[in-house]
C-alpha cells in the first residue's frame, strides 16, 4: 500500500490567542470550567434536583438539547454507517483477517481491563467502605442473556418501538417513541451483506448509502461544532443535580472506578502501543478530540464520526478498514462501561450485602465482560451491562439502586475510556497488518479534526489509495 503525505493547505496566519480561542480543546476545556462556576453558583442560589432554579433550568434544557441532537442523529447514522461499513470491505483484500484481529484485540483489552476492575474492587473494598444513607432499588432495566438473545430479533425494519403511559396529573396517555440499537445494527448487517452478496446490481443501493452517511456526518459535524456549548449546560447541571454530596457515601466505589479507568487509559493503552512501536504521545493527541466529546456526552455513539475521524485523520488508519472497524467499536467495544465498571459494581454489591464471591463467579464476570459488551449497544449508561453481570452472578438487582446517584458522574469517565479504546484497536490492527499510514501518524496535529475544509469528504490524506486500490493485510 502507499502512503501519503497530509494535502498541503494555505499558511495559518492566525495569531497564537486567536489559535487558543478557536481551539477545539480550549473550547471544551473553558466550558467546563463555566459549567461548573455556574454549577456552583445554582447550587449557591439554592437549586437542587428537587427545587430547580431559572438557572438550573436553563443549563438542564441546554445540556438536554445538546443529548437530544445527537440521539436523534443515532438510527440513520449507525444505520448507514454499518451498511457502509460492511460494503467497504470489497474493498479490503484479506478483509476476514482484518475482522478477526479486531474482534480478536477487542477481547484481548476487555479481559485485561476487568481483571485491573476484579483486583481493585478485592482491594480496596468499596462495599465495605460505603457510607451510610445508601438506599436499594430495583433498576429500571434489566439485562439478561436470554432477553439479549432476544432482543437480536429486530420487531420491525428499524426496531423501533413506541411505549405509552398515563400522566400522574390528569391521567391523559403520552406515547414516546425509541429504538432498540442491537435490532439496528442486526437490520443493518444483514442488509449489508446481503448487498455484497447481491453484487453489481446492489452497486446504486450502496453508493447511495455511502452518500447518505456524508450528508449525515457533516450534520453531525455541526452538532459537534456545538459542544462546548453542550458541555457547558451538562457539566453546570450535574453540579447541582448531584453536587459533591453525593459522592460521600460512594467515594470508595468512585475512586476505584476512576483508579481503574485511569490505569487502562493512561498505562494499558500507552503500553499497548508502544509496543506496537508507536508514538504514545501522537495516539493521545490524535485521539485527544473524540475523547473530550465521550467525556461530555457520554454516548459512544454520538462520539462515533469524530472518532472515525480522528482514527482516520490523525491516526491514519485506512478509510476501508477503519470504516469498519469503529463503527463495530462503538457497540461493542466497552472498556469502561462493560469490563471496569460492571467488575468493581458487581463486587461492591456483593461486599455490600455481605455475600463472599467463589472462584467461579469471579470467572464468570470476566466472561460477562468479554462476551457481552454488545449488551452496552453503545448508548447512555451502563445499568443493561451491571444488570446482566448481577443476575449471572445470582446478587441481588436492588444493588443497582445503591449506584445510580453517581452513575452520570461515573459514565464521563467509562465513555471516555470507551472511545479511546474504539481508535486504539484498529490503529494497532492496522499497524500489525502493515496497513497503518505511519507518516500521517507521526505528522503534526493541524486544525479541527472534522473541519469543513475543501475535498474533506474525500479525505485524501487519510486513504488516498483505499477507492483506487484494494488495501492488503499481510
Amino acid at each position: 500500500m502507499s502512503t501519503t503525505a497530509r494535502a498541503q493547505k494555505a499558511p495559518d496566519t492566525r495569531g497564537p490567542v486567536r489559535k487558543l480561542l478557536t481551539s477545539f480543546g480550549f473550547q471544551i476545556l473553558a466550558a467546563l470550567v463555566l459549567g461548573v462556576a455556574a454549577g456552583l453558583i445554582g447550587r449557591q442560589l439554592g437549586a437542587t434536583a428537587e427545587n430547580p432554579n431559572g438557572l438550573s433550568a436553563t443549563l438542564d434544557t441546554i445540556g438536554n438539547s445538546y443529548v437530544t441532537l445527537l440521539r436523534a442523529a443515532v438510527v440513520p447514522l449507525i444505520f448507514t454507517a454499518i451498511v457502509a461499513s460492511i460494503s467497504n470491505l470489497r474493498r479490503v483484500q484479506n478483509a476476514a483477517r482484518l475482522a478477526g484481529q479486531t474482534i480478536l484485540w477487542f477481547a484481548i483489552t476487555a479481559f485485561i481491563a476487568v481483571i485491573i476492575g476484579i483486583v481493585l474492587g478485592l482491594v480496596i473494598q468499596p462495599g465495605n467502605r460505603a457510607g451510610e444513607g445508601l438506599e436499594t432499588g430495583e433498576p429500571y432495566t434489566v439485562g439478561t442473556w436470554w432477553n439479549f438473545l432476544l432482543g437480536l430479533i429486530p420487531q420491525n425494519f428499524l426496531g423501533l418501538t413506541v411505549s405509552t403511559s398515563p400522566g400522574e396529573a390528569d391521567g391523559t396517555f403520552s406515547s414516546s417513541v425509541g429504538f432498540n440499537i442491537l435490532q439496528v445494527i442486526v437490520v443493518a448487517a444483514v442488509i449489508g451483506i446481503a448487498a455484497l452478496k447481491a453484487g453489481k446490481k446492489a452497486e446504486p443501493f450502496l453508493v447511495f448509502t455511502e452518500s447518505l452517511l456524508k450528508v449525515i456526518q457533516r450534520v453531525l459535524w455541526w452538532i459537534i461544532r456545538i459542544a462546548p456549548l453542550g458541555t457547558f449546560g451538562l457539566i453546570g447541571s450535574a453540579v447541582i443535580k448531584y453536587g459533591w454530596e453525593k459522592l460521600a457515601s460512594l467515594g470508595w466505589f468512585a475512586a476505584a472506578v476512576y483508579i481503574g479507568l485511569a490505569l487502562v487509559l493512561f498505562v494499558v493503552y500507552p503500553i499497548l502501543v508502544r509496543t506496537h512501536g508507536l508514538s504514545i504521545k501522537q495516539y493521545f493527541s490524535g485521539v485527544w478530540p473524540a475523547v473530550q466529546l465521550a467525556f461530555v456526552s457520554r454516548s459512544s455513539i454520538g462520539t462515533l464520526p469524530l472518532t472515525e475521524r480522528v482514527t482516520e485523520r490523525n491516526l491514519g488508519v485506512p478509510r476501508s478498514y477503519a470504516s469498519f472497524a469503529v463503527p463495530l467499536g462503538a457497540t461493542t467495544k466497552m472498556d469502561g462501561c462493560a469490563a471496569i465498571y460492571p467488575a468493581i459494581a458487581a463486587i461492591f454489591v456483593a461486599q455490600f450485602f455481605g455475600i463472599e464471591l467463589n472462584f467461579v463467579q469471579y470467572l464468570l464476570i470476566v466472561i460477562v465482560s468479554v462476551v457481552g459488551s454488545a449488551a452496552t449497544a453503545g448508548t447512555t449508561g451502563a445499568v443493561v451491562m451491571l444488570t446482566l453481570t448481577l443476575s449471572t452472578l445470582g446478587l441481588p438487582l436492588e444493588g443497582v439502586g445503591l449506584l445510580l446517584a453517581i452513575d452520570p458522574i461515573l459514565d464521563m469517565g467509562r465513555t471516555a475510556v470507551n472511545v479511546a479504546g474504539q481508535a486504539l484497536i484498529p490503529t494497532i490492527v492496522a499497524k500489525r497488518e502493515g496497513i497503518l499510514n505511519e507518516e500521517l501518524y507521526n505528522a503534526p496535529r493541524e486544525g479541527l479534526p472534522f473541519a469543513d475544509d475543501s475535498g474533506d469528504d474525500e479525505a485524501p490524506e487519510a486513504d488516498a489509495a483505499s477507492d483506487k486500490e484494494p488495501v492488503s493485510a499481510r
